[in-house]
């Protein structure tokens, strides 16, 4: 039997930094929006707050990826292998779901509490 487990690395590690990339980019080009709409009149806090978020985002997702990579099991069949990856990238965009309202969530309830402060 072969150990498919570097396959499996080099296919989850191929999707899950396109996925990764690809909703960075979107949430940091919409999040702009977002994060200018909570704080109106700051231009420049908001874009720094955007940088930090997506600076935040990809060490996250890096870091997670790469512990989840030490926990898989050996690979012996293509069949084990898809789902394996496909679960493990499963997981990921999970996190990336709830920390993205998680982050909303926050932002919100943050600027709710400055602006009844002034």
């Amino acid at each position: 039997m072969k150990n498919l487990n570097l396959l499996g690395y080099g296919l989850f590690i191929l999707f899950i930094v396109l996925i990764i990339v690809w909703v960075g980019k979107i949430c940091y080009k919409n999040g702009n929006l977002f994060v200018a709409e909570l704080i109106p009149g700051h231009v420049e806090l908001c874009h720094q707050i955007n940088k930090v978020l997506l600076i935040g985002y990809y060490l996250v997702n890096i870091g997670y990826c790469a512990l989840t990579l030490s926990f898989w099991e050996p690979i012996f069949s293509v069949s084990v292998l898809v789902e394996v990856v496909a679960l493990k990238i499963a997981t990921i965009i999970m996190i990336l779901s709830v920390l993205h309202y998680l982050n909303i969530f926050i932002l919100a309830t943050s600027v709710q509490k400055l602006i009844k402060q002034q």
